[in-house]
């Protein structure tokens, strides 16, 4: 079964784990590893490996691009950029859309849907009033 890793600053993707724990229950299969203050790249990336050595199939979400975690995670794919997939810009609606695809046995179309889950509110009411308003 496909593992997800999160990757990220801080606790960003412990956070978002436990978001989507809240959603979508118990996640056994996704791991997480952070940069904490003061580590450095070479911390980091003998974290990520211990996680990643453990998993025979994973997909990799890092919280920024050009950002330690994502560069440590790139890093592995330089001479396999086939080795797993990764995606930056880290959010809830990936992890969601991506257990979601698991339960389902369907394979979620992650950028798609990350991007879809971006919108903001004030323009969406606004034109569901001005939809409303037309069919009178």
């Amino acid at each position: 079964m496909t593992a997800l890793v999160l990757i990220s600053h801080g606790a960003f993707c412990k956070g978002i784990k436990q978001s989507a724990e809240m959603i979508l229950g118990p996640q056994s299969e996704i791991y997480t590893v952070s940069l904490e203050e003061g580590e450095s790249p070479e911390q980091f990336e003998n974290k990520f490996l211990d996680v990643i050595e453990q998993l025979d199939e994973y997909v990799v979400f890092a919280d920024l691009l050009g950002g330690t975690p994502c560069n440590v995670a790139a890093k592995q794919l330089s001479n396999n950029p086939n080795k797993f997939p990764l995606y930056t810009g880290m959010n809830l609606p990936m992890v969601v859309s991506f257990v979601n695809g698991k339960i389902s046995s369907q394979t979620p179309d992650i950028l798609k849907e990350s991007k879809d889950g971006i919108v903001k509110v004030n323009d969406a009411l606004i034109q569901a009033e001005s939809e409303a308003t037309e069919d009178f």
